[in-house]
């Protein structure tokens, strides 16, 4: 009768569990859609943004301040101390736009405290809000594969805000904020118009201020040893230095001490608490009578946990809501053609082996920047023919890392000389040639039709103290100037259905792709080191970017030195290399660029080929979905990684690798959390029968495989 009931006892314990677990599942953002939609609620005190997943509350006082950013999931409140909903430096004078003084306490606040705040003198001052349904920041157009997407869905709050002081009368400043659904994101931008009949010059615009709760209290500890805080994640769309990643890239978020916060454990009050957006190299933006100064988005995601893989998913999940355009993936080929014979040759097989686009690499005989009619005719011809045959042409141009001369090249203000920009010599976007480029470029692609653009050396963010260069005025707005003149070229090539390689971050601007990361010259090793190399930054690139935002390299033939180890070519005598390579990039929903004359040179290659991508074909949908990386390449043992979804009928596919000389058989575990599983996942190696696992408590499997000898294997999970 005891061991009855302690049986009892266990299994109700079990189920307990197990309803919590699934409970737990079906109201994660991440693996089910909630119910609750974007919302703005006005009040005649306060102004309220939610969707059950983020909530950001605004105080009616003597002015508006923000004093509540609620993250439902954590129950964690952001907000430690009011502060200006933004900062503008007007023909030299810095002015406050919101916000209320007088806190006296700011490791905490109570709203209670409030109603007793003051509004500064020379603040500007909240005077009327406008509530819109949100709007793509890029009317993308696709014309390549892409899975499917939803609408976007949210609420646009714009806060308008007028000066106290009679010298601004006609400046008038503009907050803005972007709430969607199922997604804890909150977008910031500012707006300065000059209504005024006056020329005004904009300085420093800071458009977001928030004094946060600190990540951790140190009695001794400077701000770079201190921890910020991990609840929110912030990132810009003023980004760029060629890292392949955003945290290095970025050029605005910055972390500052606050001095206000008198209470604080650190004993030289150098906390990390206190956030600011601003570029640090704009000033001097000139505003006639009309125009208008927009500032850099701030995106502001909240973060529900210190777990990396969770955080880079969330991040994942940011990219396909506010920029869908980077889940677009086509299967594309990078062809080295010296003359139009070899871009038909190669069209044709690609269209023969299932490829969707061609594109012609660096060092090929196609020259963007020729717009004479014959030139133009030429390649119109080509595009032309390639689309008869359902591919999508594409080619490779340089904007920086290339001397033009002493009139058009950046100017170092320190030396007053050419030579001495990111990648030595580069470019003013903003000069003559500069213009010129950008206008070469958008007539190259109205007249040839062309699909695709790879922009290498994009605007790298070099400054210019030239004053001779029509688009900026001098050294201080010159970095703005140039920013913009590349963002626009990107919207406007992606408003017409251009698809975007730019090895640098302008996602949120309307690029595509960008390199995973990696070292070039590791492309002359040996094929057997680039398959385990290939894996490595496969396992680290697509952490906090999807596999569609991300690409790879295969050199065919020789590049950047090596023996005749490192090549495909003669691709018929490595078909083992060959295939491997592409399952490896294509099994990771990685597009890699597969360099060389040709894709297949005899009847067994192009066979080999059109297996492969027949194979990623079939299984494309879950492919290009959330990736999670079950372990690191490491040459001893198995690696992988594994695709999820809660949505697909196909809930996973797992992608295992052996590096050994011996086959293996490993028992490996498979978390299905975000596959949304609850009680039993049907599991089939390659096209072989399913087998049913039940799920432990932690939604995990177990299963056996045996990977063969420097090969690999699949499992499909449904």
């Amino acid at each position: 009768m005891k061991k009855t009931f302690l049986l009892v006892a266990f299994f109700m314990k079990v189920t307990i569990s197990l309803l919590a677990q699934n409970q737990k599942l079906a109201q994660d953002w991440l693996v089910c859609p909630i119910s609750q939609k974007s919302q703005v609620n006005i009040t005649d005190s306060e102004i309220v943004l939610d969707n059950g997943l983020v909530r950001r509350s605004f105080f009616l006082g003597e002015n508006l301040t923000c004093y509540d950013y609620f993250n439902h999931s954590t129950q964690q409140q952001l907000i430690r101390s009011v502060k200006p909903e933004a900062r503008v430096t007007i023909n030299g004078r810095v002015y406050q736009v919101g916000g209320v003084q007088g806190q006296k306490e700011n490791a905490y606040l109570k709203k209670e405290w409030l109603k007793n705040l003051r509004k500064g003198s020379s603040d500007f001052v909240y005077q009327s809000f406008e509530i819109k349904p949100v709007e793509p920041f890029v009317n993308w157009k696709a014309n390549t594969w892409l899975p499917q997407t939803k609408r976007l869905e949210g609420k646009r709050l714009k806060l308008n805000f007028v000066p106290q002081n009679q010298d601004l009368q006609g400046i008038k400043v503009q907050v803005n904020y972007e709430i969607y659904d199922n997604i804890p994101l909150i977008i910031k931008w500012v707006e300065v118009e000059n209504q005024s009949a006056k020329t005004m010059y904009v300085d420093r615009v800071v458009n977001e201020i928030l004094g946060l709760v600190e990540e951790e209290s140190a009695v001794v500890g400077s701000p770079t040893q201190m921890k910020k805080q991990h609840g929110i994640y912030f990132e810009t769309n003023y980004a760029f230095n060629n890292a392949m990643r955003y945290d290095i890239s970025d050029q605005t978020t910055h972390w500052l001490i606050d001095s206000t916060y008198t209470s604080q454990v650190n004993y030289n009050y150098e906390t990390p608490c206190l956030f600011e957006v601003y570029p640090e190299k704009v000033s001097h933006i000139k505003l006639t009578q009309g125009e208008s100064f927009k500032s850099v988005r701030t995106h502001e995601l909240l973060m529900d946990s210190y777990d990396r893989q969770r955080r880079g998913m969330m991040i994942r999940k940011m990219y396909r809501t506010i920029a869908p355009w980077t889940t677009q993936n086509p299967i594309f080929m990078h062809l080295v053609s010296q003359n139009d014979e070899q871009v038909i040759n190669c069209v044709n097989q690609c269209a023969a082996t299932g490829y969707e686009a061609l594109i012609l690499s660096f060092g090929s005989h196609l020259n963007m920047e020729d717009v004479s009619e014959t030139n133009l005719n030429r390649w119109k011809k080509l595009a032309d023919y390639a689309h008869s045959k359902g591919i999508l042409l594409g080619g490779y141009s340089l904007f920086s890392s290339r001397r033009i001369d002493d009139e058009n090249d950046v100017v170092d203000p320190v030396t007053g000389k050419t030579g001495h920009a990111f990648f030595g010599n580069a470019p003013c976007f903003g000069s003559k040639w500069g213009l010129n480029y950008r206008d070469k470029i958008k007539h190259f692609f109205e007249v040839t039709h062309f699909d695709i653009w790879e922009n290498d050396g994009p605007y790298p963010g070099d400054v210019c103290a030239s004053t001779q260069h029509p688009c900026h005025e001098g050294l201080a707005d010159s970095q703005w100037k140039q920013m913009n003149i590349q963002k626009e070229l990107y919207r406007w090539l992606n408003e017409r259905g251009v698809y975007i390689n730019a090895p640098d971050w302008y996602f949120l601007d309307g690029t595509h792709k960008i390199a995973l990361g990696y070292r070039e010259v590791n492309f002359s090793l040996s094929r057997e080191q680039q398959r385990i190399l290939n894996r490595q930054n496969i396992h680290d690139g697509t952490i906090e970017k999807t596999s569609a935002m991300s690409w790879g390299f295969v050199p065919l033939t020789k590049y950047q030195g090596g023996d005749e180890s490192a090549i495909l070519e003669p691709l018929n005598e490595h078909l083992s290399d060959y295939e491997q390579l592409m399952m490896i990039y294509y099994g990771a929903g990685v597009q890699a660029c597969y360099r060389g004359p040709r894709l297949y040179d005899t009847d067994a290659t192009k066979a080999v080929v059109q297996k492969t991508i027949s194979w990623y074909k079939k299984y494309r949908d879950i492919l290009n979905t959330d990736m999670i990386q079950l372990r690191r390449a490491d040459g001893r043992d198995w690696d992988g990684l594994l695709h999820v979804s809660s949505t697909l009928p196909q809930k996973g596919l797992a992608m295992l690798y052996n590096p050994n000389k011996e086959a293996i058989e490993r028992i490996i575990t498979l978390p299905l959390y975000y596959a949304g599983l609850t009680k039993e996942a049907k599991v089939r190696e390659k096209e072989g029968a399913s087998k049913v696992y039940l799920l432990n408590q932690d939604h995990e499997i177990q299963v056996k495989v045996k990977i063969p000898a420097e090969g690999y294997t699949w499992l499909v999970i449904e």
